[in-house]
């Protein structure tokens, strides 16, 4: 069988392509579809769960493979060739990463880590801007525990050694640090690009990101591209040839392809 080139967009959804507070793309939807129709690969490599990212999936009209939960689990890649897994899994489930967690940290730092699933529903609903139904969606976690972390530099500091060197991590978000397995989105990316290399003769890949875990995937793709965010300062972010909006989400997230596309010189 005869190899094909492939352009593959790995997006993050919150803040980057959904609004940041109303989490809508209405927008931009149009454009998305196009981007589909013209063959343009899009994966949703985000910290959302399953559910929440099926949902995206529903609202967009369109069944895009996908990266669940900060790299923990990727989903769908038989939409883009049959023969490829339908399901992979790459992340211990959270029930065992929190029996880590408790056996391995010290009392003194697990006191500074709040996690979000123990507080009540009304703070649950302020953390994460959703409720009801949504926010169910937002709890039904299958590998990652999110928390709030209230210590000092030095206790986190502390907490990110002794999590490296028991093989967990910590991915911290817009709203919340996350507790995971030894997996990231660059791991998982990296991972789905291995398969698709087995049917593509040549990839190009665009990602797009807005925060601080989605960094190291940005490093790692042809054409990096960070839609605007406040909290960062450009000038302190070191990825060589970065394509930056000034527009937000969702926005932004087509002005930064938009230009991405230019630079790779393809039509849409």
């Amino acid at each position: 069988m005869k190899k094909k080139n492939s352009l593959i967009i790995f997006t993050d959804l919150d803040g980057t392509l959904l609004h940041r507070e109303t989490f809508k793309f209405d927008p931009i939807k149009d454009y998305i579809k196009e981007l589909i129709n013209n063959e343009i690969i899009i994966i949703p490599n985000s910290s959302k769960t399953e559910k929440e990212i099926e949902k995206f999936n529903e609202e967009l009209g369109v069944e895009l493979p996908y990266i669940s939960e900060n790299g923990s689990s990727i989903h769908g890649l038989n939409l883009i060739n049959s023969n490829f897994p339908n399901k992979i899994i790459l992340s211990r489930e959270k029930e065992e990463l929190l029996k880590i967690f408790n056996l391995k940290i010290p009392e003194k730092i697990r006191d500074k880590c709040l996690l979000i699933s123990k507080l009540d529903k009304k703070r649950q609903e302020i953390i994460f801007g959703q409720k009801d139904a949504k926010l169910k969606d937002v709890l039904n976690r299958k590998y990652t525990l999110p928390f709030l972390f209230s210590g000092e530099k030095k206790e986190k500091n502390r907490l990110l050694k002794i999590l490296s060197s028991n093989s967990l991590t910590l991915q911290e978000g817009g709203r919340v640090s996350n507790l995971c397995d030894n997996v990231n989105k660059v791991k998982s990316m990296n991972k789905v690009i291995r398969i698709l290399k087995k049917t593509k003769d040549k990839i190009k890949t665009i990602a797009v990101g807005d925060n601080y875990n989605d960094l190291d995937m940005l490093k790692n793709c042809d054409v990096p591209c960070l839609v605007f965010n406040d909290q960062f300062k450009l000038d302190q972010i070191n990825i060589d040839n970065l394509i930056f909006s000034n527009k937000p989400s969702p926005e932004g997230w087509a002005d930064v392809i938009k230009k991405a596309l230019d630079k790779l010189k393809y039509n849409v």
